[in-house]
């Protein structure tokens, strides 16, 4: 069984940078895509960026595309995600995700079937 548990959210001000980490557990993921997805209050989630499980392909949302870069130790079984010149329009808890079936870096939400906890980022003056 996999567990996802993310780490490095917190409060920034507009213009600011996090990273976020997603140690994964249990379950080899190697060749599986990883993902992270938001969800910020009284909207749905949303798809931010994910990565593939072999060829390193990465595929990001419109909102964050050359703002954001994922990326992926396989090493340490950790997928980041590092935010530049956020916004508060950023604000949200952000879901790491790992799909079972698939390789490729996917943006639909159902075929990611393990979730984290969720991190909190908050982007305010």
């Amino acid at each position: 069984q996999v567990q996802l548990v993310e780490s490095g959210g917190g409060s920034v001000q507009p213009g600011g940078s996090l990273r976020l980490s997603c140690l994964a557990s249990g379950r080899a993921l190697s060749g599986k895509a990883m993902a992270w997805f938001r969800q910020a209050p009284d909207k749905e989630r949303e798809f931010v960026a994910a990565r593939g499980g072999s060829a390193d392909a990465s595929q990001y949302g419109d909102s964050v595309k050359d703002r954001f870069t994922i990326t992926r130790d396989k090493a340490k079984n950790t997928l980041y995600l590092q935010m530049y010149e956020l916004r508060p329009e950023d604000t949200a808890v952000y879901y790491c995700a790992a799909s079972l079936t698939t390789g490729s870096p996917v943006r639909a939400s159902w075929m990611y079937t393990v979730w984290g906890q969720g991190t909190q980022v908050t982007v305010s003056a």
